[in-house]
């Protein structure tokens, strides 16, 4: 695995995910003829767009949806790749070390509710490597929430690294009271015995502190298929609205 050194809250670095690999998440809900469609997954933004077009003709050939949705899938996929790139090449200035992470997710019947704190100073973790030994710890037997685990931290990660982008534009800026404000965060920060070395060890990212443990504790519910079907149809009852709402509010914006 390719070394990095460790992030500076001091010395700003070149935008990327922090993480060892510098994969990004996406994220897919699209709805038509009456079909759904939900998946999450990575993508290496160094892949060419030609395999965006091919991976939404694969799933829409071997999930027996609609041929439309390959330009949906197509441009979903797209304007999240763009979003990423167009921060590619700009200063992130990351001012916290330990970030809280948090997990709310559900998976076909699993729901797994989760928190524990990141360091993203360190470039060579790794979310997919901690969302399988979790999965292992926690007896999940559905394989498909071990991805969806990584893809959340990810999300996380990722704006995270959008924050500290617009954090170097205004260490740019040089406001001298924005200056003084991060400082003392900062020496705060230093000085309530985050040793990340005690707390992480070398090679570790990811802490549950002992004083925490209750808070910190994971929690696993196994729904029955009834109970998943329930929050199924909730949730696209939920969509169908809000896209609804998105449409009057783009109606009116033009009106007006």
């Amino acid at each position: 695995m390719k070394s990095h050194p460790p992030c500076s809250s001091k010395t700003p670095v070149r935008f990327r995910m922090p993480t060892a690999e510098n994969l990004i998440p996406i994220r897919l809900d699209i709805e038509n003829e009456g079909q759904r469609f939900k998946d999450s997954f990575t993508w290496n933004p160094t892949d060419p767009d030609s395999e965006v077009i091919s991976f939404a003709k694969r799933t829409v050939k071997d999930l027996k949806l609609p041929p439309i949705f390959i330009t949906q899938i197509s441009q979903s996929i797209h304007s999240q790749l763009a979003e990423f790139r167009s921060y590619e090449g700009q200063e992130m200035h990351l001012k916290e070390r330990i970030v809280p992470i948090k997990l709310d997710i559900r998976v076909n019947n699993t729901v797994l509710r989760d928190q524990f704190l990141w360091d993203i100073s360190n470039l060579e973790s790794d979310p997919e490597e901690f969302a399988r030994t979790l999965c292992k710890d926690l007896d999940i037997e559905d394989l498909e929430v071990g991805p969806t685990i990584a893809v959340c931290i990810r999300e996380q990660l990722f704006e995270i690294a959008i924050q500290g982008v617009a954090s170097a534009r205004e260490s740019r800026v040089g406001k001298k009271g924005r200056r003084g404000a991060e400082s003392f965060i900062n020496s705060k920060m230093s000085s309530s015995s985050l040793d990340l070395v005690k707390l992480f060890g070398s090679k570790g990212s990811v802490v549950r502190k002992r004083k925490d443990w209750y808070l910190y504790e994971p929690i696993v519910d196994i729904l029955s298929n009834e109970e998943a079907e329930a929050l199924d149809a909730r949730e696209v009852q939920n969509a169908r609205l809000k896209k609804k709402l998105d449409e009057k509010e783009d109606s009116f914006q033009e009106r007006s």
